[in-house]
This record gives C-alpha cells, sequence and structure tokens, in this order.
C-alpha cells in the first residue's frame, strides 16, 4: 500500500520518476550490438558514477559465420532486429533523453552490414555508430580509466569477433591493437577443436609482446567471456565477495586456471552451475585466449572490469572536469543524498574524523584518507534498518554496492566501518567473511573510523551544523573532546562512555570532554 499522501511531496506518487532517483539530463540508454550478444543499459543520467536503471541482453549470435561467409546469417539478423525493437521501446518507456547506438567487429566485418545498419536506423530513428577495431579498443581503455583510479597496464577486451589490447598509461589511452581472436570467430576459425585454437592464438599473438609490454604489470580483463571465468573461479575458491569489479588473481594462479578450463569438458567442473549455458560453450575459447595472453604478456596480475566500451563512450561524453572526478566520492554522495539522514552532516564528517584520526597519531597514505572520506558518506544508509540489523545491513549494502574506483580490500574497509558503527568495535556478534579481503592495517582503520563515527552520530544526532563545532585533540596520554559552551548540554554518560572507548582503541589511556 502507498503511503498517504500528506506524506510525500505534491506529486511524488504520480510523477515518473521516484523521489529516490536523481533525475539530472535524464535517462540515457546505450543498445550495444556486439558479436555474440546485443544489449541495452539505460542509465540514470550522465555522470562520473553512472547507475544503471534497466540491463538486458540477448545473445543473438550476430558473430556467427562470419568468418567463413562474411555475411550476417539471416536467423542471427532476425533475432537481434527482434531485440533492438523491444529495446527502443523500452528506451521510449524510460522517456529517455537520448539514445546510442553502437556496433563492432561483426557488423564492421560483414559484407551485409551496411543493410543491417540502415534497418537498426529505421526502427530506432537515430544514426548508429560503427566502431572500428581501434575505436573498441579506445573505448573499453577508456571504460577501465573511468572504474579504476589512474589504472595502468593493458587492457584487454574478448568480444565474440574480436580481442582487442591497449595501453593504459596513468589513465591515458595509448596505442592498441586488434587480433581476430573473439570467442565465436576463434571457435569457427579452429573447427571447434582447442588444439588447433591454441595455435592460431598463439599466432596471433606472437608479436604482441614486443608491442604490448605488461611484465609486472595489470592485465584488465573485460568481456562476458571472462567475466563469467573470473566467476568460475570466484566460485571454485569460495571467494568471500560476489563483486566482478575489481575481482583480481594473480597471473599465475590466472594462468593455471585458464588452462584447466580450456581442456576440461565444462560439465564436468564443479562449479559450472554458475556460468550461464548460453556462455558454457565459449569458455574453453575465452580461457584459451586469456592463456596465451598471459604467456604472451607475462603481467603480474589479471583483474577484471565491469566497464568496457559502453561506459568508455559514455566517459568520452563527459567534460574534462567531471572526468577528473572521483567515482567512488561520486558515488557516495549520491548514496548519502539518497539514503541518509543528512548528507550535510555526513561530508561534515569527513575534516572532523581527518582530524581525529590526527588526534589519535594515525597516519594515513592518500587512499586510505580517500576511503575514509568515502565511509564517511556512506554511514548512515542502514538508518532505516531495525536497530538489531543496522550493522549487518549496511555492511552487505556496501560491500555489494555498485562503486568503481575501488578494489576489493577497500570495499571491506567501507562495509566494516558502517558495521563497527553501528554495532560497536567488538565484532563477535557477527564475524562477516568480508573481513578476509581487507588487510590488518585496513582492519585496524575501519574499527577505529567506526568507533569515531559512533562518537560523532551520538553527538549530533546525525544533523548538519553540530559536529564542526566540536574537536577532538591530542592530550597527552587522553584524547580531549572539546565542546564549546552552547553545546556543553550534549555531554553525557554514553558520550563519554563512547569517547574512552575511542580512545583506547587509538592506544591512550581514556576519553576527557572538555567544554570551553
Amino acid at each position: 500500500m502507498l503511503p498517504s499522501r500528506s506524506y510525500v511531496a505534491a506529486g511524488a506518487l504520480d510523477g515518473v520518476h521516484a523521489p529516490g532517483r536523481i533525475v539530472g539530463r535524464g535517462p540515457l540508454a546505450v543498445i550495444d550490438i556486439g558479436s555474440n550478444s546485443v544489449r541495452l543499459v539505460i542509465y540514470e543520467r550522465l555522470s562520473r558514477a553512472p547507475t544503471v536503471l534497466f540491463n538486458e541482453k540477448t545473445l543473438a549470435g550476430l558473430g556467427k559465420g562470419v568468418a567463413s561467409t562474411g555475411r550476417l546469417g539471416e536467423e542471427q539478423v532476425e533475432k537481434a532486429l527482434l531485440a533492438i525493437q523491444r529495446f527502443k521501446m523500452l528506451a521510449d518507456v524510460e522517456r529517455c533523453v537520448e539514445l546510442h547506438i553502437l556496433a563492432t567487429a561483426a557488423v564492421r566485418d560483414a559484407s551485409n552490414g551496411p543493410e543491417f545498419i540502415e534497418r537498426v536506423e529505421t526502427i530506432c530513428g537515430v544514426p548508429l555508430t560503427l566502431l572500428s577495431g581501434a575505436d573498441e579498443a579506445r573505448l573499453s581503455a577508456m571504460g577501465v580509466a573511468s572504474g579504476f583510479i589512474h589504472p595502468s597496464g593493458i587492457v584487454g577486451d574478448l568480444g565474440g569477433g574480436s580481442l582487442e589490447l591497449v595501453r593504459l598509461t596513468d589513465g591515458a589511452v595509448g596505442e592498441g591493437r586488434t587480433f581476430p581472436l573473439g570467442g565465436i570467430r576463434l571457435e569457427e576459425a579452429a573447427g571447434g577443436s582447442i588444439k588447433k585454437a591454441e595455435k592460431i592464438a598463439a599466432e596471433a599473438l606472437a608479436d604482441a609482446a614486443a608491442e604490448m609490454i605488461c611484465e609486472g604489470q595489470t592485465f584488465y580483463a573485460v568481456g562476458g567471456t571472462w567475466r563469467s571465468l573470473a566467476r568460475l573461479h570466484m566460485f571454485e575458491i569460495g571467494y568471500p565477495l560476489h563483486v566482478m569489479h575489481g575481482y583480481e588473481i594473480e597471473a599465475d594462479e590466472a594462468l593455471e586456471f585458464a588452462r584447466t578450463v580450456a581442456r576440461t569438458d565444462v560439465s564436468s567442473i564443479d562449479q559450472i552451475g554458475v556460468v550461464s549455458k548460453s556462455r558454457r560453450n565459449l569458455l574453453p575459447f575465452g580461457a584459451l585466449v586469456l592463456e596465451k595472453v598471459i604467456e604472451t604478456l607475462k603481467p603480474a596480475r589479471v583483474v577484471l572490469s565491469a566497464l568496457g566500451v559502453r561506459e568508455g563512450h559514455l566517459f568520452e561524453l563527459l567534460s574534462e572536469a567531471e572526468r577528473n572526478e572521483d567515482p567512488l566520492l561520486e558515488a557516495a554522495a549520491e548514496l548519502a543524498y539518497l539514503r541518509s539522514r543528512s548528507p550535510r552532516h555526513a561530508e561534515e564528517l569527513i575534516d572532523w574524523t581527518a582530524e581525529g584520526f590526527k588526534a589519535l597519531g594515525v597516519l594515513e597514505t592518500a587512499e586510505e584518507a580517500r576511503l575514509r572520506a568515502a565511509g564517511c558518506l556512506v554511514s548512515d544508509l542502514g538508518w532505516r534498518a531495525h536497530p538489531d540489523y543496522r550493522g549487518e545491513q549496511s555492511l552487505n549494502l556496501i560491500a555489494h554496492g555498485a562503486f568503481t574506483g575501488i578494489d576489493h580490500p577497500g570495499r571491506a574497509y567501507l562495509a566494516l566501518s558502517a558495521y563497527f558503527r553501528h554495532v560497536g568495535i567488538v565484532d563477535e556478534a557477527l564475524s562477516p567473511r568480508i573481513r578476509e579481503l581487507a588487510s590488518t592495517r585496513l582492519k585496524g582503520r575501519a574499527r577505529l573510523l567506526g568507533a569515531m563515527l559512533r562518537l560523532a552520530y551520538m553527538l549530533s544526532a546525525s544533523m548538519p551544523g553540530i559536529v564542526p563545532q566540536t574537536r577532538l585533540e591530542s592530550g597527552g596520554d587522553n584524547l580531549r573532546l572539546i565542546l564549546p559552551s552552547a553545546l556543553a548540554g550534549l555531554d553525557g554518560e554514553r558520550v563519554r562512555k563512547r569517547l574512552s572507548q575511542l580512545a583506547k582503541l587509538g592506544g591512550l589511556m581514556d576519553g576527557i570532554v572538555v567544554i570551553e
């Protein structure tokens, strides 16, 4: 039952957009026509941290047969066009202000590609952008650049028709190359034989090592087949966080796992159920390409990126100032705006906790300070939950949030700091496996931030304007909480108890309240 209209803003129930959405310029849709899948993604708005409103794909297999016949198959074309017709209507239903259509290798390489493009444009009423191999490589790299902080290494985007490799240096996109090693194309070229595919892949990548030096660096893996492979690995090892973006595998482990999957009947793999049936037939060929990439480029680690061509396209649409924004802090600030009791209070906590860490003599790296800022912004997301479950609910919401610009240990830090903020600095009540992802140093700082936030929320009742009038100072063996005389009435037993806990957690004797 909807709430009484007396409790909501006028028109909120009858309007198109719910109060829990940020409209901005309005929804934006991208139809991505790949060699294996055709996908629609509708984003809430164009921003540095785009939020997905709707996501649907159809495995049309447009690239099937293109290598041998030079044409898109009629059955595949009709399946793709039927999906695109639905996608166009969904974009209209969502009242998207823009519709972008991108097409890649299969359409580019087929002799009847122009005819297909014409039919798509007739359905959608907007021009289709046909990406060259260089365009694909650039946009894939831009997508990775948008989802990580100053990434360096090699980006590899494996589609159904091609593999794009491109260099990233501190977020800047370098030269790229396209290889005919997409899953569908490789399977067809090898006649379904892994042994033949191995030879084809090795020969195609033979000269890539000299141009794509990656020894000791990161290989960023993009594409549905590689995500499926990583998901399989994640479940095989019992990894505690089922979030693909930022999932990291040491290169030696990734190499051995890829070799095993490439040469094993996939139906016999224990956890194969976590991979969709539609992806399984290409999984060995995707694993084989990853194996050859690792052998050739010799990276130190493989990191999965959930962002690729589509997100790279959106990233290019942003202004330079917008591209320079921090995606993690932008997403955290949006969540604070949508779900906290006071977004301004959440922002006030950033400087206040920075002073608190200094008062306790705790040094932070730039990355740790950035994570602490994000932790402050998301510290009040669980306030509507039952009090007994706010810690657990907050932990799950943050750990599994659609954040970019953060690795998995960083996710653990944010989730644990919110957990400790609600349940206290002892965690016997719940032993979340998410703790396994954070180093001892990060876990210690998460507990410290949680204790500091417990004190701050006890002082402010989650309202803005209070915390900035107070401060934490070092007082020898004690931690001093300075309150102005106008706020002296906020002093109390629970405030002093939490101050004492914070001081002892920081290695001091006790906490003292000082009224000025």
